[in-house]
Parts: C-alpha cells; structure tokens; sequence
C-alpha cells in the first residue's frame, strides 16, 4: 500500500467531558474529563489507523502538554515523527450539557513556531523516503508564512508524490495557486477560490471544473455537511448523500471523512467509491461522542448502504 503522510502544523489535546447543564459563576461538576490528540492532520492519521490502515503523523510538540501528546499517540498506536519546540503544544475543551445535549466546544490559539521550527517540519516531509500521498491539514498557528502549502507543494512535487491540503483562508489559496493533487474546500472555502461571495450547491461542478481546468489540482472534493459531498475531477464528478444517523458529535468528521478518501485512492479505489468511504468515514464519526473519530464497523456499514444507493 502507498505510504501517507500527514502533516499538522497546529496539534491539540481535546479534553472532552459532559455536565449536566452550563451556568454562570457557578461551581459545575464535571464527568471524568477524556483525552485524546486532536488537529486536522492528526486526526487523518488517526482516522486511518482505525480505518485499517497506516500513516505516519508529523507535527511540532513543546513542553509538558507536547510530551502528553506524545504519549496520546502512542496509546493509539500512530506512528509519529516529532518536532521539539520551545513554546506548549495547545488544549481544547468539548463540553456537552446533557441536558440539552447541546456541545460547545472551546477552541485555544496555537503556540507560536519559529522559523527554525516550522522549516524542520519541511526538512522531515523531504527526507521522507517511498512517499505516496501527504495530507497538510488543519488550523494555522503564529509564525507560520501564509505561503506554507505552495512552500510542501514544491517539496512533494519534486517527490512525484499527491498533496491533500484541507484548509482555509489565505494558505488554502496560496495552496491552489502552487498546485496540488486534491482540494478538500467546503462551500465557503470554494466561494473564496474563485472570488466569489457565495456559491450554491447546483453551482459546484463548474466552479470546482474551472478550478481544475486552470491547473491548479486534478481533484476537488467539496464537503456539504448532511447534504454529503461532491467530487470532482477533469473527466468524472461522483456525488454522495450519507444515510441518516443519530448525531453526537461532529468534531472530526471532516477530517475521518479525508482519511476514508485517501486511504481509498492509495488502495487504488476509483474516485466515486473513495468518495463514497470519504463520506461514511465523516458520518461515522458524527455517531461518537467528543473526538472518537469514526469506528471501522460503522463506516464499513455506512458504506454498504451508499454502494446499494443509485
């Protein structure tokens, strides 16, 4: 099987625990707090490993909460190779109140990178033998250059390796602009690409075609929430609608539903059917409490279900 890498440039520990209902100035009890390692990347890899497969997993770690990442990835059992820096690797706080079974979800800023840092993550990406697909996801951190996709495109080209990057903003454009393999935009994501305030879910196909017909990547996958996703490529568009499930969580859902895909395409699967476990990986992991990720028995299911669709 190809061997995936993925890289996060902003890693997180969720901390995930549930009280019955949040009020204000008020001592609440919380239940036994669960930790898990968190951000897009990570996810991916740790998405894959639960999927049956494997990736290797780098990102930066600093500190007290660096070193507890690291033994969270060992628990899992994902590979990593890791960047030491000076300042602490972030948490994040998921709280679900049971009694609305309502999740809020408290989001921390990243740690700052030094130059020396983040270049040493690159360095790790090109001294990388046998290297098949990358997959760059997640939030930015402070120090980061917004150009630090188009900056890994280079790298993974002279590789004649596939780049995934599944982000936002400036990065994400500086990303398309360099060229890569596979584009993971939402609805709002794809509207900034091409300029435009707002693009409606009929409209994707040509929007997504003249993105590929300019250059700038040979797949766009275009996440939709529960209306599912829609991928398109120079010569194929495949759509794909999960079937309904009782939602607990979505925290990681987009990033299951990149490693479903990817994991497919190395497997050498054809787009619709990569796209199709793309999107019972992401729904799976709606079923899951916190930041479980998805469960192989419930995409496997999920799967069935949608190849049975027209």
């Amino acid at each position: 099987m190809a061997q995936i890498v993925t890289l996060t440039f902003n890693p997180v520990i969720d901390k995930s625990t549930t009280v019955q209902a949040l009020v204000p100035e008020k001592k609440l009890r919380c239940s036994a707090p669960k930790f898990e390692p968190g951000g897009g990347g990570i996810n991916v890899a740790r998405a894959i490993k639960k999927l049956g497969g494997d990736a290797l997993a780098v990102y930066p770690a600093g500190s007290y909460t660096g070193k507890f990442f690291q033994i969270l990835m060992e628990r899992e059992g994902v590979a990593s190779k890791v960047i030491d820096i000076k300042n602490n690797t972030r948490e994040n706080l998921i709280v679900l109140e049971s009694k609305t079974n309502q999740q809020f979800r408290f989001g921390m800023p990243g740690p700052e990178l030094a130059e020396e840092e983040w270049r040493q993550c690159l360095k790790v990406i090109e001294e990388i033998k046998d290297l098949a697909f990358i997959v760059a996801s997640g939030s930015m951190t402070p120090g980061l250059p917004t150009d630090i996709y188009a900056q890994l495109s280079k790298i993974t080209q002279k590789k004649k390796a596939k780049l995934v990057v599944d982000t936002s903003g400036e990065p994400l454009k500086e990303a398309a602009k360099a060229g890569v393999y596979l584009l993971k935009p939402n609805l709002a994501e794809l509207s900034s690409l091409v300029g435009k305030e707002e693009i409606e879910a009929e409209m994707v196909e040509d929007v997504a075609r003249e993105l590929i017909e300019n250059g700038k990547c040979e797949v766009i996958m275009v996440s939709m929430g529960a209306a599912g996703a829609v991928l398109v490529t120079k010569d194929e568009v495949a759509h794909a609608v999960p079937p309904t499930v009782k939602r607990r969580s979505t925290v990681g859902a987009g990033d299951c539903m990149v490693a479903g895909a990817v994991l497919s395409l190395s497997k050498g699967w054809t787009v619709k059917e990569a796209l199709q476990y793309g999107v019972a990986s992401g729904t799976a992991a709606t079923m899951n409490p916190g930041t479980e990720l998805c469960k192989l028995e419930d995409v496997e299911r999920l799967y069935k279900i949608m190849r049975r669709s027209p």
